[in-house]
């Protein structure tokens, strides 16, 4: 897998207008750049500057249009910093091309992107401190209708206090335990804009750090590459581990 990190110009002034600002508060659009960073290899011979306009169809499907496996898709997170500064990490399973998908729109980056490429291996019992941004919900209205045709549901927010209840159970199916003590738990929401109109979803948010214990060392490897969680495409999921220096 790469692993990337992208530094957002912000600007000076947190209350005056400012692309990058604008630009992190609809998700969409966010995904919609991180895309462009795998295109395909027709549109890359054909518009080598990169000045036709965004067509899904013309960047690699295999890599923007599908779940994070081992050889196909992307997850990503913005993570806000100290100093006001804010990161986006991007983990793919291909190298991306972040000059193609900067070219027409530099002001957007504070630095040049930086990219390496990884391919982390673990053991039982192994501590890592991890963090987590999450979209916590849970389905409802699930149940088999009369004629038998069970119904798909709909996703709510799972509540302040059931959302360590709610990473736990993944935890246990994602190949690791959650030391408790140790985790901060940041719940919120973030607005998902699809429509220029500014019309969204309000999504459940929630970020969590701490640190984790590993039961089994492939699944967590599996986990680490699928992410946690729905809303993947809206900077959901993307679960980040460090060595653990007690």
């Amino acid at each position: 897998m790469f692993l990337s990190r992208l530094y957002i110009a912000l600007g000076e002034d947190p209350d005056s207008p400012n692309p990058g600002r604008m630009w992190l508060r609809n998700r969409y659009r966010v995904h919609q750049r991180l895309c462009m960073a795998f295109p395909s290899a027709a549109r890359r011979s054909d518009d080598p500057d990169f000045l036709k306009p965004y067509e899904p169809q013309d960047f690699a499907l295999r890599q923007v249009h599908v779940e994070r496996e081992t050889n196909t898709g992307f997850l990503f997170r913005i993570d806000p910093h100290t100093g006001g500064r804010v990161v986006i990490l991007v983990q793919s399973a291909i190298e991306p091309d972040w000059e193609y998908a900067f070219h027409n729109a530099p002001f957007l980056l504070a630095a040049k992107p930086e990219f390496k490429e990884s391919d982390p291996s673990f053991s039982n019992n192994q501590k890592l401190r991890f963090r987590l941004v999450a979209n916590p919900t849970r389905k409802i209205d699930t149940k088999s209708g009369p004629d038998g045709t069970r119904r798909h549901g709909r996703r709510v927010p799972v509540r302040d206090e059931q959302l360590y209840d709610w990473l736990a159970r993944r935890a246990e199916g994602g190949g690791f335990t959650i030391d408790e003590n140790s985790l901060i738990v940041q719940p919120g929401y973030v607005n998902v804009n699809k429509k220029a109109s500014g019309q969204g979803n309000r999504l459940r948010s929630c970020r969590y750090d701490g640190i984790l214990a590993v039961t089994d060392p492939d699944i967590l490897h599996k986990t680490l590459v699928r992410g946690v969680g729905p809303a993947k495409a809206f900077g959901f999921g993307l679960l980040s581990v460090a060595e653990c220096r007690e």
